[in-house]
C-alpha cells in the first residue's frame, strides 16, 4: 500500500473533523473535532480551518509534510462518481449542484476553498458519499415519475453514506476471511443519519436514501420517508416550504417523536417508563428492521448484516432488538453473557453473520486522496 501523510477534513453541519493519517497506518497522528467559528459563513470556515492547521502544527505535524488533503463531500451529483482532484473548475461545478445537499455541500465547498488557500502547495482531493452508489442498477436508481423530471431536474436516487459502506465492506471481508467481491451484505449505517445499503459482491445494488439524505429510515432529526401528500396538504394550508424543509430536516425523526435525537437519553427514559421515549425507539427499530428486510430482496443470498454509525455501533441492546425483528431472514439475535447483543459475528454458518463496524470514513478518504494525488 502507498505510504504518505494525509490530512482529512470532514466538514459537518456543526463541526469540522480533522484527522492526519500516516498511511498505511490507520492510527491517527492527529485527531480533532472543532466547532465552526463565528461570523459570516466564509469567515467562520476560514477561522476554523486556520485553527485546525494551528492545532496540527502544535502537535508536530508540519504542513510541508502533508502529501495530500482529502475532503468529504456528501453529494457529487451525476458528474462526480469517483474521488476527484480539486481545482477551480471542479469547485465551480460543485457550486452548481450544492442545492442537492444544502445542509452539507455548501459548508464542504467553503472548507475546500479555505483549505486550498491555506495549504496551497498540497493537492486537494474530494471523496463523495454518493460515489459508492454509482453502481445502482436502473431499477433501484429510477423513481416511478415522468421522464421529464429525470431529464430536466435530475430526479433519481443517488444514495449516501457510501464512504461508510465502503469501509464496512472491507471490514466485513476481513472479519469473515473472504474476498469483498464474494460477499452479499446489508449495511445499516445508524447514527444521526440512517441508511441501509444492499451490497452484492462489492457493488451497491439498493440503498434507502434517495435524491437527498431525507429519504428512507427514521433518523435523529430527519423524518425519513413520509407520504408526499403531507407536503401538498401543508402547502395548501399555508405552511411555507422553508418551514417544512426545516421541520423535516431538523425537527423530526427521534427528536420529533421523543423530544431528543440522543439515543442514550431515550433508552434511559424508556427504561424509566417514559411512553414518548418508548414510542420513538420502537418506531426507530421498526423502520430500521423494515429497511434492512426490504433491502434483502435485492440479493440472492445474505452473508452478513453489518451495523455501523454511532447508534449501530454504540447501542448493543438496540441492535439485538432489530435483529430479533429480522428472524424471518435467518438472522439470529447475537448475545453475550450479559444478554446484550454481541459485536461478534454469529458462528453458525447456516445463518447470516451479525457484524459491528467502527466507522472510519477518514481511512477511505485518505487512501483515495493519496491515490489520486500520486497519479
Amino acid at each position: 500500500m502507498t505510504e504518505g501523510r494525509v490530512l482529512v477534513l470532514n466538514a459537518g453541519s456543526a463541526t469540522l473533523k480533522a484527522t492526519v493519517l500516516d498511511l498505511p497506518s490507520i492510527d491517527p497522528r492527529f485527531d480533532s473535532t472543532v466547532q465552526w467559528g463565528t461570523g459570516d459563513a466564509a469567515e467562520a470556515v476560514a477561522q476554523t480551518v486556520e485553527g485546525v492547521v494551528t492545532g496540527l502544527v502544535g502537535q508536530g505535524v508540519r504542513t510541508d509534510s502533508v502529501h495530500a488533503v482529502g475532503h468529504r463531500v456528501v453529494h457529487g451529483g451525476d458528474r462526480f462518481t469517483a474521488p476527484t482532484l480539486l481545482d477551480d473548475d471542479v469547485l465551480t461545478a460543485l457550486d452548481g449542484i450544492s442545492d442537492l445537499a444544502p445542509l452539507h455541500d455548501p459548508r464542504a465547498i467553503a472548507t475546500i476553498r479555505a483549505a486550498r488557500e491555506r495549504l496551497r502547495d498540497v493537492p486537494h482531493v474530494a471523496a463523495f458519499d454518493t460515489a459508492f452508489h454509482a453502481t445502482l442498477p436502473d431499477v433501484a436508481r429510477r423513481y416511478p415519475v415522468p421522464d421529464r423530471w429525470l431529464e430536466r431536474y435530475g430526479v433519481r436516487r443517488y444514495g449516501f453514506h457510501g464512504l461508510s459502506v465502503d469501509w464496512s465492506l472491507q471490514q466485513a471481508a476481513e472479519e469473515l476471511g473472504r474476498p469483498a467481491g464474494d460477499l452479499r451484505l446489508l449495511v445499516a449505517h445508524l447514527g444521526g443519519g440512517c441508511s441501509v445499503t444492499a451490497v452484492d459482491r462489492g457493488r451497491s445494488v439498493r440503498t434507502s436514501m434517495g435524491m437527498t439524505p431525507l429519504e428512507g429510515l427514521m433518523m435523529g432529526t430527519r423524518a425519513g420517508s413520509i407520504d408526499p401528500g403531507i407536503v401538498f396538504r401543508l402547502t395548501r394550508s399555508g405552511v411555507r416550504l422553508d418551514e417544512m424543509e426545516r421541520a423535516l430536516d431538523h425537527e423530526s425523526g427521534l427528536r420529533g417523536v421523543g423530544g431528543t435525537e440522543d439515543m442514550r437519553e431515550l433508552l434511559a427514559r424508556e427504561k424509566a417508563g417514559d411512553p414518548r421515549a418508548a414510542l420513538a425507539i420502537e418506531m426507530f427499530i421498526d423502520r430500521a428492521a423494515a429497511g434492512i428486510a426490504a433491502s434483502a430482496t435485492a440479493l440472492d443470498g445474505l452473508d452478513a448484516v453489518v451495523f455501523t454509525g454511532g447508534i449501530g455501533e454504540g447501542a448493543p441492546a438496540l441492535r439485538g432488538r432489530i435483529c430479533r425483528r429480522l428472524a424471518p431472514l435467518g438472522v439470529a439475535e447475537p448475545t453475550d453473557e450479559t444478554g446484550e447483543a454481541s459485536a461478534a459475528p454469529t458462528s453458525r454458518s447456516d445463518r447470516p453473520a451479525v457484524i459491528v463496524v467502527h466507522a472510519r470514513e477518514d481511512v477511505v478518504i485518505a487512501r483515495s486522496a493519496l491515490d489520486v494525488a500520486r497519479r
